[in-house]
């Protein structure tokens, strides 16, 4: 069992690493909460997971009550958080109840999203399940629902009471999903850490394997780089956090265009990299080698590597709608070296179509279906 804490004041929390330990999260979830009451919110897949945190919760004597929704991206919309709405108010809930987010990243967006916006604020717990929301988007307290036109344009930050990681439910993980996450964890070793990504070279296979040991190290190694960022730039003021956010202007188009659903983010996220390095290279930022690192990394992890031929002038006008841009102006991360990426807002159009179009005519848009 590993801890690691997510260093910001009153608002600070750890993070628990650990597999197969379910009885132990009754003792964290006393130490990090005080509720008397509790919403455990979940999708059909791993409903069965959820019933037993909502047992060790009955357990501490907390009334519990259990909202399951479909698995998909499309759950994450203000029609759906309106219904957990009404679960809560059936609970019935109060300033003391505590959300509980048992699932992926769209379970974890979605719970803490109404956690946040409920009675101005419930307490979160984040018990994540698949490997993207273990390394990535249930640290930090970035929550959000979609818009049909952007992703994530509805949201707020909202940091947990804590996150509990088992290991122990990634042996169930479908594949694709799995794949999905290790996209994320490519984007830390080049945004971050370039000797981890050397490391992701060397044990691709036994990456792709889910061998024990290695998924401990990843999972630990992104945390604490998330959780390193986040003490340092919390709300994403300074520019410092926007270095998570490598690939994602154009993953975020990529899955608008698509529908969402239909690409998981973290396939998205993949071919969203190669874009960025792509440009990168056109402005004169990196070599051609470090895109075909990365390419060549992606494609052996068995994502996709190139976006798909969506209409452009629909890719830039989501992008125009992303988070980061101002004033409709796009901006980007772009990588400067392995290890190292900037925010850039002075990327023009046609330079981000003519890459679009450049890889739209590549066979790597594959490892969605």
């Amino acid at each position: 069992m590993t801890t690691l804490h997510v260093d910001l004041g009153p608002r600070g929390y750890d993070i628990v690493v650990t597999s197969g330990t379910d009885a132990a999260l009754a003792d964290f979830i006393r130490r990090c909460c005080s509720a008397t009451s509790a919403l455990v919110v979940t999708d059909r897949v791993v409903r069965p997971h959820a019933e037993q945190v909502g047992e060790l919760l009955r357990q501490q004597g907390l009334r519990t009550g259990l909202a399951v929704r479909p698995p998909g991206e499309e759950q994450k919309s203000l029609a759906v958080a309106a219904e957990l709405y009404d679960a809560l108010l059936d609970l019935p809930a109060d300033r003391r109840t505590l959300v509980v987010a048992v699932g992926g990243g769209v379970i974890g967006d979605l719970a803490g999203f109404v956690a946040a916006t409920y009675a101005r604020g419930l307490d979160l717990l984040m018990v994540p399940t698949t490997l993207l929301a273990m390394v990535d988007s249930s640290v930090g307290g970035k929550v959000a629902v979609n818009h049909p036109r952007a992703k994530n344009l509805i949201g707020c930050f909202h940091q947990p009471r804590g996150v509990w990681i088992d290991l122990h439910t990634l042996r169930t993980l479908p594949d694709r999903e799995y794949r999905s996450g290790l996209a994320e964890v490519v984007k830390y070793g080049v945004s971050l850490d370039a000797d981890f990504f050397a490391w992701l070279e060397s044990n691709a296979e036994r990456i792709l394997r889910r061998d024990p040991e290695l998924l401990e190290h990843i999972v630990v190694r992104c945390c604490r780089l998330k959780a390193d960022i986040v003490a340092r730039d919390e709300r994403d003021e300074t520019g410092l956090r926007a270095v998570l956010n490598y690939g994602h202007t154009f993953a975020h188009a990529f899955e608008t265009a698509a529908g969402y659903g239909r690409w998981l983010h973290g396939e998205a996220v993949a071919a969203g990299m190669v874009c960025a390095s792509r440009l990168a290279e056109r402005r004169g930022l990196i070599p051609s080698q470090l895109t075909e690192r990365q390419r060549a990394l992606l494609s052996r992890l068995g994502l996709p590597t190139a976006p798909e031929p969506w209409d452009r002038a629909v890719l830039l006008a989501a992008m125009r709608s992303d988070k980061k841009a101002l004033a409709g102006k796009m901006r980007f991360i772009l990588p400067r070296r392995l290890g190292e990426v900037a925010l850039f807002d002075d990327v023009a159009a046609a330079d981000v179509e003519s890459v679009l179009a450049e890889l739209q005519r590549t066979p790597a848009a594959a490892g969605h279906a």
